[in-house]
């Protein structure tokens, strides 16, 4: 009987916006009040491990880092096509850097029993470190293959096509392995019905900090080497004058040569009558 490939994939669940904000006194975003979505990167690793089950004999378990809310993108992933969800959520994992995340994601599939193949987006959009993924796969001891832009499964090895500057170029690695894959991988499915009731339906399995068995030295602020130290939003201040046209375009120029000249703007060439009739300092 062939021996069913087990695949896990690392999501995250990121803000659906732009407009995020850093606590100024820990250095932590903060995540309370926004609107969330599985990190559109992501949705790219989760559609490769179906692909994957879909040729050969595979089991999927999408796993995810974060609040308790994040059990919503853990059932996102199972209504993309993955089997199971695991959502390992702790206060004590609050303001992780990307090692220490990466500390809590290895041990979690150690706990797990172990994969075959571990799936990772190119990075997250409210960080664009691309670290955790490589350094789970350090963690682990297992073979890291980046910038992965095609992906096969042969026997025991992983084939792969990498998105390299100036082209492309092809590997094999010995699985377990970890492969961390670009957009131009796939393009990611929209979730059926049939999906979207099997992921409601579906038990997501917690892990704690207690599940772990961590050193509480190794996870969350403590366990995080980099810290956000000041905090600062750039402004953006315009200061201008408009000056309308009625009549005297001749004028309108001679202020706009001053305002040039006021700005250490010299030597601009001279201005003439024309057809313009409104000039916007």
């Amino acid at each position: 009987m062939e021996k069913s490939l087990r695949i896990a994939v690392l999501i995250k669940q990121v803000p659906a916006t732009e407009n995020v904000k850093i606590d100024p006194e820990t250095g932590v975003m903060i995540r309370e009040g926004l609107e969330v979505e599985v990190n559109p990167l992501d949705l790219h690793a989760i559609e490769e491990a179906v692909r994957i089950k879909e040729k050969v004999s595979a089991h999927a378990t999408a796993v995810t880092m974060g609040p308790p809310s994040a059990e919503k993108a853990a059932r996102y992933a199972i209504a993309m096509g993955c089997d199971e969800g695991v959502v390992v959520t702790d206060r004590t994992f609050a303001g992780s850097d990307t090692l220490a995340t990466a500390n809590v994601l290895a041990e979690t599939l150690r706990k797990l029993g172990g994969f075959d193949l571990v799936l990772a987006g190119e990075r997250a959009t409210d960080g664009e470190t691309g670290q955790v993924g490589p350094a789970v796969g350090s963690f682990l001891g297992i073979p890291v293959l980046t910038y992965v832009s095609k992906l096969e499964i042969q026997g025991d090895r992983a084939l792969v096509q990498r998105a390299v500057e100036g082209g492309h170029e092809r590997l094999s690695a010995p699985i377990p392995a970890l492969a961390v894959v670009v957009k131009e991988i796939n393009v990611p499915r929209l979730c059926t019905l049939g999906g979207k009731l099997k992921a409601k339906k579906a038990a997501i399995r917690v892990l704690t900090f207690e599940d772990l068995g961590l050193p509480r030295e190794r996870v969350g602020l403590a366990g995080s080497p980099t810290k956000v130290v000041k905090v600062g939003y750039p402004q953006v201040t315009r200061k201008g004058r408009k000056v309308s046209v009625a009549g005297d375009f001749d004028g309108a120029m001679t202020e706009l040569e001053r305002f040039l000249a006021d700005a250490g703007m010299t030597g601009m060439p001279a201005f003439s009558s024309g057809g313009t009739k409104e000039a916007n300092l």
